[in-house]
């Protein structure tokens, strides 16, 4: 597996700041935890990424926790470790996690909680309401990813929510959803509440119509930002760890070229890419 790390720049010039808040980071002495999903394969490490950063114009970066490392969070400290003051995490606690071991990843650079309710996630939904409250006591910003078909079954849960949260990943509408349906408007019914924000990142893994415009889920992010541009913010996912073979890598710059048709304002992408994401998680 070889990871494209360099090419053509992409037509849309990062603002200074940007802010990927969505990345996942492998060091090679941080083996997967037994019965989590496998480590993936190639280049995942800290100078691997610093190469997209510069290619992208990324200045910062979120480092979230992968499914890989489970619960221990080892991994992802040492990551923050490498990065230094660039960087902040996005970690897996539980409802049995102490005080003590939140402080420590706060010390780390830690400034956010993950809840996964997909196969190979360590934390689900069911612990939705004590992870939540922690991670808002901690002044933490809680990322979700779910299924999104099923986001009107838990928009009472996601509406209680004591503080900042982000929807991952567009929302992961496998079966599809389009702007004036009812999963979308209980998403911006979501977003109006004041506390939920909305994540553009990693639009091919719940795509029908597929590459290279993703237009069924270009239509759902074209309407979160008009609705509410300040409420979105965006990441690479690099390093793309559903992808298994080189030919089907994506194009980091392309991707992000998405954002041109997503927010067309300039202003509005300084939010998504600089503001809202430093505010979220404390740079």
């Amino acid at each position: 597996m070889e990871r494209t790390l360099s090419g053509p720049p992409p037509r849309l010039t990062a603002p200074e700041g940007t802010v990927d808040t969505q990345m996942h980071c492998y060091l090679p002495s941080y083996p997967s935890a037994p019965g989590a999903l496998p480590l993936p394969e190639g280049e995942t490490g800290p100078e691997a990424y610093r190469k997209v950063m510069a290619w992208l114009g990324i200045a910062r970066a979120v480092v979230v926790q992968g499914n890989a490392h489970a619960a221990d969070n080892a991994n992802l400290c040492a990551a923050l470790a490498a990065f230094g003051p660039l960087a902040r995490g996005v970690a897996v606690i539980t409802p049995a996690t102490t005080d003590a071991e939140l402080e420590r990843l706060h010390h780390a650079g830690v400034r956010g909680a993950r809840i996964m309710h997909l196969p190979g996630g360590a934390v689900g939904l069911r612990a939705l309401k004590e992870v939540a409250a922690m991670a808002h006591a901690m002044g933490w910003t809680l990322n979700i990813q779910f299924d999104g078909g099923e986001i009107e079954t838990h928009e009472a849960a996601l509406a209680a929510i004591p503080g900042r949260w982000v929807l991952d990943h567009h929302g992961k509408f496998f079966e599809g959803a389009a702007p004036g349906d009812a999963r979308i408007a209980a998403l911006l019914r979501l977003i109006d509440g004041g506390r939920a924000h909305f994540k553009l990142a990693g639009c091919y893994e719940s795509s029908r119509s597929g590459a290279p415009d993703y237009a069924d889920v270009s239509a759902v992010a074209r309407a979160v930002v008009a609705h509410s541009p300040e409420r979105a913010i965006w990441g690479t996912n690099w390093p793309h760890n559903l992808i298994k073979r080189s030919e089907d890598y994506p194009d980091d710059a392309a991707l992000m070229d998405l954002l041109l048709d997503w927010a067309p304002s300039e202003a509005d992408r300084r939010r998504i890419l600089v503001d809202t994401p430093a505010a979220l998680y404390d740079f």
